[in-house]
């Protein structure tokens, strides 16, 4: 049996036991690797190791102890350290190894209180010099309540390096009758609410053996703290929103491989920065929550989106308004990488293309991009103005399977394509009802629209080669054991901006 074939089937065996994950010599004592393990951030010489630590016993502080490994047996460690789980810190630990070789495959694992985790699989990347192949998934929006998570157990089957998951990783909403999973609790506000949905959605098993596969990057959207939020201004009005947001943000970190450096303060978290895979490409992970002006022309009642039409609501293209934040557009814009032959990913929360949503006159959806026009102006224009090379922007949000062209002004009907996108579907929250030909006749910069599919996307970026991308649709979130089908095929060639079907 091939060595990624027998990793999966043992992630598999280990989470077939969650939530405990794991057996241990006493049953009266509470498993402490009940949320599973997980990996991140991965570079040349080192990654991000995670886990938070299970039980109701917990001392305040307790050592736990990371080791890796060269072989998934353990037999050649190649480093090891401790650190300490804080109950301040909800008992959550981010190990940093370093000094690791570029490049390679490892294996991890904890242990604490007499208790060891399953293993986990990671891997560095590429050398700065290197040129290999980056294989990757990008997935978003996965709502306890609206499906099962069986994507993840297909994309386990995928031989991948790396997932990229863009947002709504937990929903805040509490509960509703009727639905295929019971959300446990009403919503998520206080630290210790949103500590217990973090808790619930870990334990789901096929998204711990994703987590055990391979390293993830994040970029979070509006969910993980409430739905719709800009700033310092949540989608309600009568609320304490800041302690809401600085709750969100501490359990967001508690609970993903992200660096120590981001341990948020109060209200405020780093969650934009750069990837290198190699002299292949740059990933470059933006954060379009907390630092955006907020939504304009916002329904009576309420702060958050609207869709309009744009006569409605011209404040819309006061080019004052960012939905980035300035810093964060200057440092995007200064740090585009124009070496010849370099790919730039964008790894963002939602949709960037123009979306009309009616053949009447133009409509504005105001939480997405479109409701920041002028800014995705400035993005795009400077992307032509530089010849930034190989630019693929990444989104999810839509709970849609969108790829499209980018336009470096979409009123401009002459405007030439400066980049190209893919959108990726929700992995359970449900999506509309919306015709694919309807939308692409008000929509010619697309290139495929489905609101009805559920699932992920899956790449493969070569460099002589450039990048494939493989729309993977399940038959139904609804069913715990739904099979998945390729419904579309798209590819980017190099030095060329626009998508062309495969």
């Amino acid at each position: 049996m091939g060595t990624h074939r027998r990793h999966l089937l043992q992630l598999s065996l280990a989470a077939g036991l969650a939530p405990g994950l794991l057996r241990h010599a006493h049953a009266d004592v509470a498993p402490r690797f009940a949320l599973g393990i997980a990996s991140g951030h991965p570079s040349a010489d080192g990654m991000v190791l995670w886990t938070r630590l299970t039980g109701g016993d917990l001392p305040e502080r307790v050592e736990v102890r990371w080791e890796v490994a060269g072989d998934e047996a353990f037999k050649h460690r190649v480093t090891a350290g401790t650190e300490t789980a804080e109950a301040g810190w909800g008992h959550c630990v981010h190990a940093e190894p370093a000094g690791l070789k570029p490049g390679r495959w490892y294996w991890y694992r904890f242990e604490a209180l007499g208790q060891r985790s399953p293993a986990g699989r990671t891997r560095t990347t590429p050398a700065a010099d290197a040129l290999e192949p980056l294989r990757f998934a990008i997935a978003s929006c996965q709502r306890w309540d609206h499906g099962f998570f069986a994507a993840w157990r297909h994309m386990l089957a995928e031989e991948l390096d790396l997932v990229i998951f863009l947002g709504d990783y937990i929903y805040e909403y509490g509960g509703a009758p009727g639905r295929v999973r019971t959300v446990e609790g009403g919503d998520a506000v206080t630290l210790a609410q949103y500590r217990a949905r973090y808790a619930q959605y870990k334990s789901d098993p096929a998204l711990q053996a994703m987590h055990a596969a391979l390293p993830w990057l994040f970029v979070w959207d509006d969910h993980e703290v409430e739905n719709d939020y800009a700033g310092l201004r949540g989608e309600k009005i009568a609320q304490d929103f800041p302690a809401r947001r600085a709750a969100a943000y501490q359990a967001y970190w508690e609970h993903q491989p992200l660096p120590k450096a981001w341990r948020p303060r109060g209200v405020d978290m780093r969650m934009h920065g750069r990837h290198a895979w190699g002299r292949l490409a740059v990933i470059h992970a933006l954060d379009d929550r907390q630092y955006r002006d907020p939504q304009l022309c916002t329904k009576a009642g309420k702060y958050g989106s609207n869709t309009l039409p744009l006569r409605e609501c011209p404040e819309l293209l006061d080019p004052k308004r960012t939905l980035l934040g300035a810093a964060q557009e200057r440092w995007l814009a200064e740090g585009w990488d124009v070496t010849p032959g370099r790919w730039n990913l964008v790894a963002q929360q939602t949709l960037m293309a123009r979306m009309d949503w009616s053949a009447k006159e133009p409509t504005y959806w105001t939480d997405g991009w479109d409701g920041y026009a002028p800014a995705r102006n400035r993005l795009l224009g400077t992307v032509r103005e530089r010849q930034v090379p190989n630019v693929v922007v990444l989104g999810g949000d839509v709970h849609s399977h969108i790829v499209a062209d980018l336009k470096a002004d979409f009123d401009d009907a002459d405007a030439p394509t400066v980049a190209s996108e893919f959108c990726g579907s929700s992995i359970s929250s449900w999506g509309g009802k919306h015709s694919q030909d309807a939308l692409r006749a008000v929509n010619p910069h697309l290139h495929y629209a489905r609101s009805d599919q559920r699932g992920y996307m899956a790449f493969k970026l070569d460099a002589r080669e450039g990048l494939s991308a493989s729309v993977r649709t399940l038959d139904d979130a609804l069913k715990l054991e739904s099979g998945i089908t390729t419904t579309a095929r798209f590819a980017v060639a190099p030095g060329r901006p626009g998508v062309l079907s495969a």
